[in-house]
């Protein structure tokens, strides 16, 4: 369902009359970048979400498994400790919690059906041996059914894995920042983008302090850390971070000293250096992949050692921090999930046998060149009213150095999301924008 949503959205035209749309891959379908005026695709989303109709409904397998023919020709088969256990009556669901009453020390896994029926092809009535009867929609049951492409597709709908990834050729999605706090539509545009690309510029927010809580109220709040609920990045005497300084910073993600680092990071430029400050980013997962293809094994060393990370000091509060964290995390696919790299907390400490210090700084070494490789980086320049954000598992930032004056010449304002928060606020948009679950 989310890939005919996207294909809907691709299509999306920004005034004028001219489709933005950002470099193709081949294989994907992609969002806008910029995305202005009305969402397209309602019918198509309208069309999708249309109740199926069952042909016919019996028990399988001693009563174990209950099997449904579509009228479409196609079949689902449902086990019965699974359809007892997501019973949908009120004694073993909470509707207005959304919320599964049934105690799990009284579901039967070894339960069989009793009786099944069909009743007005929409629904799978089910009596079970203790006579508790259960009723299915067959929506409910269709959105839920365990084949391979029925399970791959509800995944895609909840949690829009697909990415698009870039290098330096990165066409950066802008959209206007007054815009997305007021027209559902756009907001929905620009998360989403977010999910997909990774990186996102808003325009034309205040050049002041606080533009960033008016995000977090449009995603639902923001992430608390030691340094704030935001934080103000510039030249500043004993600086507590290395991006309180003048200098260089080298690509890195945010706060992986944390045991679940910040998903989205927002940076609002407030005031700009004349000269030097320009803002670099990488898409992490795409050198990632890059990496694993080029040496395997260095991938293998970065994606299975535990890094110590350290952050000490005082903010918000006073902190002394540590954490174990692998610069690739991936899933049981063995795909990155998360970079969590930071050269400048790296610990000094490092929990691993001597002799396999030197593969693992020369696998570092391979990753960190790659990043910083003209194929890969992107490099740009914020300007006053400019709002960046991007996801803080995928994408390393880093900046270029400016001279040291006496008064402030350049002034951030940052701020941290959790993906949780953002994907919920995502969803939500969806369903309202879409007008479906």
């Amino acid at each position: 369902m989310w890939r005919a949503v996207a294909n809907a959205l691709s299509r999306a035209k920004v005034p004028g009359g001219q489709a933005f749309r950002l470099p193709p891959q081949k294989g994907r379908n992609l969002l806008p970048g910029s995305c202005q005026g009305a969402v397209p695709g309602l019918h198509a989303a309208q069309q999708l979400s249309m109740s199926p109709g069952i042909q016919k409904v019996e028990a399988l397998d001693a009563g174990h498994l209950v099997r449904v023919e579509w009228e479409d020709g196609s079949e689902s088969r449902y086990p019965c400790v699974w359809l007892r256990d997501n019973c949908q009556c009120p004694l073993c669901f909470l509707p207005s919690a959304g919320a599964r009453r049934l105690l799990f020390q009284d579901l039967d896994v070894n339960i069989v059906v009793k009786e099944v029926a069909l009743a007005d092809r929409k629904k799978v009535s089910v009596t079970w041996p203790d006579e508790h009867a259960s009723e299915y929609e067959a929506e409910w049951l269709k959105k839920r059914c365990f084949s391979e492409e029925a399970r791959a597709e509800m995944q895609a709908d909840l949690f829009l894995p697909e990415r698009q990834y870039w290098g330096s050729d990165l066409q950066l999605p802008k959209m206007p920042f007054e815009e997305i706090l007021y027209n559902d539509e756009s907001a929905y545009k620009w998360l989403c983008t977010l999910k997909k690309v990774g990186i996102v510029l808003l325009t034309g927010a205040a050049t002041k302090q606080g533009e960033l809580i008016k995000l977090g109220h449009r995603i639902g709040f923001l992430r608390l850390t030691f340094y704030g609920p935001t934080w103000q990045v510039q030249d500043k005497a004993d600086a507590n971070n290395v991006a309180y300084t003048t200098g260089k910073l080298c690509f890195h993600t945010d706060y992986p000293v944390l045991h679940h680092p910040p998903g989205v990071q927002f940076l609002h430029c407030i005031k700009q250096t004349a000269t030097g400050g320009e803002s670099e980013v990488v898409d992490g997962f795409h050198v990632s992949n890059k990496l694993k293809k080029q040496n395997p094994e260095a991938y293998q060393i970065l994606s299975s050692t535990a890094v110590d990370y350290t952050d000490v000091g005082v903010d918000y509060c006073d902190f002394a921090v540590h954490c174990k964290q692998r610069i690739i995390d991936i899933d049981s696919r063995g795909q990155a999930v998360r970079i969590n790299y930071n050269n400048a907390t790296r610990d000094a400490v490092f929990d691993i046998p001597a002799e396999k210090v030197r593969p693992f700084y020369a696998a570092l070494k391979e990753f960190n060149d790659l990043l910083n490789s003209a194929e890969h980086k992107f490099t740009y320049k914020l300007k006053p009213g400019d709002i960046v954000m991007f996801d803080n598992w995928r994408v390393l930032h880093g900046r270029q150095s400016y001279p040291s004056a006496s008064a402030v010449t350049r002034h951030l304002e940052g701020a941290y999301a959790d993906w949780d928060v953002v994907l919920s606020r995502l969803r939500l948009l969806r369903k309202r924008v879409l007008n479906r679950d």
